[in-house]
């Protein structure tokens, strides 16, 4: 294999770049090599996204354009869009094989030439984080989603797996670690089935046991539902704040009851509040982040301010802001009451400047406070300072220049609209630069 170019290109979520770094690094074990940006692969891996009509759209465009660059290629094509319509992947020029089940991934590399199946990743590309993957699968059945149809199988990856993966991305000199899923808070559930609830594995018990591991790192939790921060979890991130970021992805979708029950999601806005005021008791001001739909069909200008109320009642520090898109074979694709584009871009906008409200009061509240920076490039206006995200997923310019994926204690000093600017400070409080 060692004359065998490969190139990979992945679309969608963070699940998807674990796989797809998953799939590479078992061929580059086996002998291929990455093909330069500007020269022809033999074989290329394209992850594909169902999540909207769009991501079906990209990915049928990456592939095609990937056929025309590398005319000779295979194209192997795996991902959310290949499960849910592998006939119309097969029939894009250049496509020898639809893989419609991430569960098939060892299959895929030992008929591409992998005689030893990796059990995880190494490496993570030239990023400075690392995500890995813990869990798949998702049971809920939000009525705009068609991520259960083909992600329907739950299933929790070892303990034993995942530390022995994490203890070789910190000796690789990974500093961020993400723990990541289709259903993050759902980690360990399809083991539970029948123990009592004394031998239960949570998503906590994960975490106990990365926090023990050695080495300089800190791992951080992707989107999670409100129903899964627990007491027993917020208090486990209180307890390791130096290991464990203090910061929460908490997806909201909507902060009005109805348009809530009409999505099918669990919980009311109230009980979403309360579960932000439980996570601002018990840790150190932490950032708060979630997701949020506009425009979800029947949503009314009423519904709509509810839920502007309810993101300013959570205080948001980031918002991912997300017109509705239909996705066919949802039951919310044919509901009445679809929100034309101009209404649903009208909503967006007046949701982005109460993100700018709730963001600029929450970095105000961290001015003076020490911050834990993972250093991630020069800043390209100014290479005499550096740029990174901190442990509570802010932003961060500073004076002087450090290395990539080094972590830097950083004292803030001020906020601009988009991100803090500090100085490297050691933790008895000298600055140094």
């Amino acid at each position: 294999m060692a004359n065998t170019s490969l190139k990979t290109l992945t679309l969608g979520c963070k699940v998807n770049q674990y796989e797809t770094e998953f799939v590479r690094q078992g061929l580059l074990d086996a002998g291929y090599s990455d093909a330069p940006d500007d020269q022809p692969a033999d074989l290329c891996i394209v992850n594909t996204c169902t999540v909207t009509n769009e991501g079906d759209s990209k990915s049928r465009q990456a592939i095609r354009k990937l056929s025309r660059q590398n005319p000779d290629a295979k194209i192997v094509v795996m991902g959310c869009y290949a499960t849910r319509d592998p006939q119309a992947i097969a029939e894009l020029p250049g496509v020898v094989e639809v893989v419609t089940d991430k569960r098939e991934l060892p299959d895929l590399l030992g008929r591409f030439g992998v005689v030893d199946i990796p059990n995880g990743i190494s490496t993570f590309g030239d990023r400075h984080r690392a995500y890995v993957k813990v869990q798949d699968g998702c049971l809920l059945r939000c009525s705009y989603c068609i991520i259960p149809k083909v992600r329907p199988e739950m299933y929790s990856r070892s303990l034993s797996e995942i530390l022995d993966e994490i203890r070789r991305l910190v000796d690789n000199g990974y500093r961020e670690i993400v723990l990541t899923g289709i259903h993050l808070g759902h980690y360990g559930v399809d083991w539970n089935f029948g123990k009592p609830k004394s031998e239960w594995t949570r998503l906590s018990t994960l975490l106990r046991e990365i926090v023990k591991l050695h080495g300089q790192f800190r791992v951080r939790l992707s989107s999670i539902e409100a129903t899964e921060v627990t007491r027993e979890l917020l208090e486990l991130m209180g307890e390791y704040s130096d290991k464990i970021c203090s910061h929460l992805h908490i997806c909201l979708q909507s902060g009005s009851d109805s348009v809530l029950r009409r999505m099918r999601r669990r919980w009311g806005a109230k009980r979403f509040l309360d579960r932000c005021s439980l996570v601002r008791e018990t840790l150190d001001r932490p950032a708060i982040t979630t997701d949020i739909i506009v425009g979800f069909p029947g949503e009314t200008d009423e519904e709509f301010m509810e839920t502007c109320d309810t993101a300013r009642r959570a205080a948001f520090s980031k918002i991912h802001m997300f017109p509705f898109s239909v996705r066919r074979n949802t039951p919310a694709a044919t509901m009445p009451g679809q929100i034309s584009k101009a209404i649903k871009s009208a909503r967006g906008k007046e949701l982005a400047k109460i993100e700018s409200e709730t963001r600029s009061s929450y970095f105000q509240s961290l001015i003076g406070t020490l911050e834990e920076v993972m250093i991630e490039s020069l800043d390209p206006n100014d290479p005499t300072r550096s740029v990174g995200t901190s442990n509570r997923y802010v932003p961060m310019e500073i004076e002087g220049v450090f290395s990539d994926g080094e972590l830097v204690d950083v004292t803030v000093g001020r906020f601009d609209d988009s991100r803090a600017i500090g100085k490297v400070t050691n933790r008895a409080g000298q600055q140094s630069v």
